[in-house]
């Protein structure tokens, strides 16, 4: 990843930061609805983070919608036919994109509707959610979170990464889940998500952050 300056920050005050850095997004494809992800292994929590900025949205006047990509996962018959810690499945095949692409993103193309699907299926139950669909109002901002977003060309106006350097990602992930960690290097070895980002995030201690502004 190479030398790369980072300061130290709360989390309050970076979700402030980011909600301004947000309002002056301009899509360079004519949307009206800037699109940011918030990518990060499940230990570094980027749902948190999402979330934050939600808020820090909401007090400035402008609507937003948090999706997270554990909605979109494909149904359990189909990302665990390799069984349950496939490695090469986990990076490939566990998540929807064609259904995020349909559902998420097309929507929101400079001639789409608006009119998004926050969710498709249950990751505990593996049943569809039905949920209603979201009309987001022009202006309106997608925040995006999930772990591996960086390698699927999704259109986003502006990513953040929460990094988290190998010893921390293995202790803050679940030993249970361990299994998954060859994923994340292999995402760090060809999508070097540290510097492909607009914005870092060092969350290996979660009471201090740091980012590169």
């Amino acid at each position: 990843m190479g030398a790369v300056r980072l300061e130290a920050i709360t989390w309050e005050r970076l979700g402030d930061h980011l909600a301004e850095r947000v309002l002056d997004l301009k899509p360079q494809d004519g949307s009206p609805w800037p699109r940011v992800a918030f990518d990060g292994a499940p230990a570094a929590h980027p749902g948190e983070l999402a979330q934050r900025v939600f808020e820090a949205l909401r007090v400035r006047g402008r609507p937003a919608l948090v999706v997270g990509t554990e909605g979109f996962l494909r149904p359990a018959s189909l990302r665990l036919e390799y069984g349950h810690q496939d490695v090469e499945a986990y990076y490939d095949g566990w998540f929807d994109t064609g259904a995020l692409w349909r559902e998420v993103f097309g929507p929101l193309e400079a001639d789409g509707d608006g009119r998004i699907l926050p969710d498709l299926r249950d990751p505990v139950t593996d049943r569809a959610t039905r949920s209603p669909y979201v009309q987001l109002p022009p202006g309106g901002v997608l925040l995006l979170h999930g772990p591996l977003l960086l390698r699927h060309w999704f259109p986003f106006d502006l990513s953040v990464h929460l990094l988290l350097s190998p010893g921390a990602l293995r202790r803050r992930t679940p030993q249970t889940e361990h299994w998954s960690l060859p994923a994340f290097a292999r995402y760090e070895s060809e999508i070097g998500p540290g510097t492909a980002a607009d914005v870092l995030v060092r969350a290996d201690d979660p009471r201090h952050p740091a980012w590169n502004g």
